[in-house]
Parts: C-alpha cells; structure tokens; sequence
C-alpha cells in the first residue's frame, strides 16, 4: 500500500512555492508520492481564464521532473466542466483501492472547506493534510492532518503579473519552467 498525496491546483504556472510545499509535505507527512493534479475548471474559479491545459501540463512536468517522489495525475484534465474533489476522489480510489490518499490543501481553502461539495462524504474516502501558511489562525471541526511549510511568499497570480511586466521571475520558479513560457510566449502582455 502506497500513502499517495494529491495536490491539486491550476498552477498557472507552477513555481517554487509549490514544490517546496509539496517536498514538505512528502516528508513530514511520510508520503510515498505526491501526485501534481491540474485543475481543468475548479468550481470556485469557474468564471477566470486560464492557460490553456496543454501548457500547464507541459510546465508541470517540468516542474517536478527533478523529484521522483512527484508524479503527475491528469484526472481532472480528463474531465469535462467542473471538477469537484468528491468525484476525483472517487475515481482515484477506484483505481488505487489498495493505496491511502491524502488530499493537500492550504490554509485558505481549509476556511473554504464548509463549502466543498459533499465533503461529509469526501471525509469517509480521504484524509486531509493543510499546511499552514502564516496569517491564517486555523481552526476546524474536521479531522485534519497538519503539515508546516517556511515561508515563501510566492503565487501564480504575482508571477503571471511579473512576466507581463517583464520583471524577473528567476529563483521564484524553476528554470525550465521559465523557459517553456519564454519560448511559448506565455503570459505577455
């Protein structure tokens, strides 16, 4: 039996934040993998653009091409309009009915957690892991695992908006991943 983290998100694009987040996780939490699942339409971003999944993808795999621990999970990809948690969750037990998965999230979406669709069920099939992120006061009625990251104050959001204003990005995200979006001509203004 494998102990599977899922970490879930657009990553638009991916940078360091994720991975360090993701690296600690792995082990603190004594995970065999963590597996990088985009998002294709999260339901509570239903009405913002992305870059297109065949981009993000290609930079995931980019990412975390340096850690064996990482692997790459395209359920959601696969799937057409909004992806709930629940239902991935189901179909990843359904393929992996031997292994335990953990789902990752960040302190902001453990406030949001009250709003997940069925998550009473969600519950019985997976265990939550937050990592706590300063500025949050974390309290919750529901069974969490608890995961502590350094800070490394970075996001997608800052980094799309550096690389329209042609700032630099270098040690925020991963080289490769820089270069894809340079030759790519992502995120220009």
């Amino acid at each position: 039996m494998k102990k599977i983290g899922i970490f879930g998100g657009t990553f638009d694009p991916p940078h360091n934040g994720h991975l360090l987040m993701a690296n600690e996780v792995l082990h603190q939490a004594e995970l065999d993998e963590i597996w990088f699942m985009p998002n294709k339409i999260p339901p509570h971003k239903q009405n913002e653009d992305f870059t297109d999944s065949r981009h993000r993808v290609e930079m995931l795999k980019l990412a975390i091409s340096s850690n064996s621990g990482f692997k790459l999970e395209l359920a959601e990809m696969d799937r057409k309009g909004p992806s709930y948690t629940y239902d991935t969750v189901r179909l990843l037990k359904e393929r992996h009915p031997n292994d335990k998965l953990f789902f990752i999230i960040g302190a902001d979406m453990i406030e949001y957690l009250p709003k997940w669709y069925k998550l009473d069920e969600l519950l019985t099939l997976i265990q939550f892991i937050g990592v706590r992120r300063p500025g949050y006061h974390i309290e919750t009625p529901y069974p969490l695992l608890f995961a502590d990251v350094p800070e490394f104050d970075v996001s997608s959001t800052m980094l799309r908006e550096r690389l329209k204003a042609k700032e630099p990005t270098q040690y925020l995200m991963p080289d490769k991943v820089r270069q894809y979006i340079e030759e790519n001509d992502l995120y220009e203004s």
